[in-house]
């Protein structure tokens, strides 16, 4: 990693930032429908919550994408329901290593995706709104998996003004309370269990 993508990282008990994954694509390569295959994020949280419970999954519910019919009606129930139903689709061999999810109306999403290249893992972060927003990734591919360490270093330098999140949470500090702010951003990642409580903290 070069210098500008050093993070300093409060230390948090039982958290280990060098963790590393040993394989993104196993999931693809064994058939095992994950979480994070859905765009959708409520899809994807009811799909969660389903599995946990040990319960059946309506068909349908966890398609990657929806066709515009679906989608559009899926919308009408509740605009939060939006969210991530607008990411496009994920290439050929690419998994999503990392969710950003915003508390807002429409529930926006960012999501930090890896494929599988020759010999190498390449990376990229796309939203709902390509047409405004560029991320440059840091590293753009590695040979093996990011440490947890690395990921958040990644997420703390892809937009152009650096950190993907801060400059979100300063856009809408002026219209929420503190405690607002708190919750108004959270990160999951199926991948790195503690990501979600290293970046809170």
């Amino acid at each position: 990693m070069s210098k500008r993508n050093v993070v300093v990282l409060q230390h948090v008990p039982g958290i280990d930032v060098e963790y590393r994954p040993r394989n993104y694509f196993w999931a693809i390569d064994t058939n095992v429908p994950l979480p994070s295959g859905i765009t959708g994020e409520t899809r994807r949280e009811i799909f969660r919550a389903l599995i946990e419970a040990d319960s059946p999954v309506p068909e349908g519910l966890d398609a990657e994408v929806l066709d515009e019919t679906t989608r559009e009606a899926w919308g009408q129930m509740h605009p939060s329901h939006m969210g991530g139903e607008y990411l496009s689709p994920r290439r050929k061999d690419e998994v999503e290593i990392a969710r950003i999810s915003l508390q807002s109306v429409t529930s926006d999403q960012i999501s930090i995706r890896a494929r599988r290249l020759v010999g190498r893992i390449g990376y990229r972060i796309v939203d709902e709104y390509p047409e405004f927003s560029k991320y440059v990734c840091h590293p753009a591919s590695s040979v093996a998996p990011l440490s947890l360490r690395e990921l958040i270093a990644l997420m703390e330098s892809a937009s152009e003004g650096g950190s993907i999140i801060f400059p979100i949470l300063v856009m809408n500090s002026r219209y929420s309370t503190p405690a607002e702010l708190a919750t108004f951003i959270t990160v999951t990642s199926d991948f790195y269990a503690t990501l979600n409580v290293t970046t809170a903290r």
